[in-house]
């Protein structure tokens, strides 16, 4: 994966979700280093981990993030897929961002993969298309 374009659009998407300043966290009182847990809404597939990790770094590259899941793992409701560690205003900068990627990919993954066990068994393939 190009890093230089991963980069770019991560950017892009950041400015356009927020701007350039997100007001509400800016008038937050915490500056202090906190812990952060994203944790699984659904059971599923995960996806979209790493982006999310650059998205933390990308706002502050100071965060501490530990990824606890796999690209692709099955997890279930409840898990803790990361933690994040560091200045509390810089997470809840990336947060939106990095959720909005996670559940995003990993809402397709899961879909794919239901796909897929569906169709086992028969002789239909699953196959991708690029509309452009």
């Amino acid at each position: 994966m190009d890093r230089i374009f991963l980069k770019k659009q991560l950017e892009r998407f950041y400015l356009e979700d927020i701007g350039h300043e997100d007001i509400t966290t800016d008038n937050l009182e915490i500056d202090k280093n906190v812990n952060a847990k994203i944790i699984a809404k659904e059971s599923g597939l995960l996806a979209g981990a790493v982006f999310a990790k650059e998205v933390f770094l990308m706002v502050d590259s100071s965060l501490q993030i530990n990824i606890l899941k796999n690209e692709g793992e099955e997890i279930k409701k409840g898990d803790v897929l990361l933690e994040i560690k560091g200045n509390g205003k810089s997470i809840l900068k990336g947060e939106r961002l990095a959720l909005n990627i996670m559940q995003r990919l990993s809402g397709i993954a899961t879909k794919t993969i239901q796909f897929v066990k569906a169709l086992e068994g028969t002789n239909v393939k699953l196959l991708d298309t690029r509309k452009t």
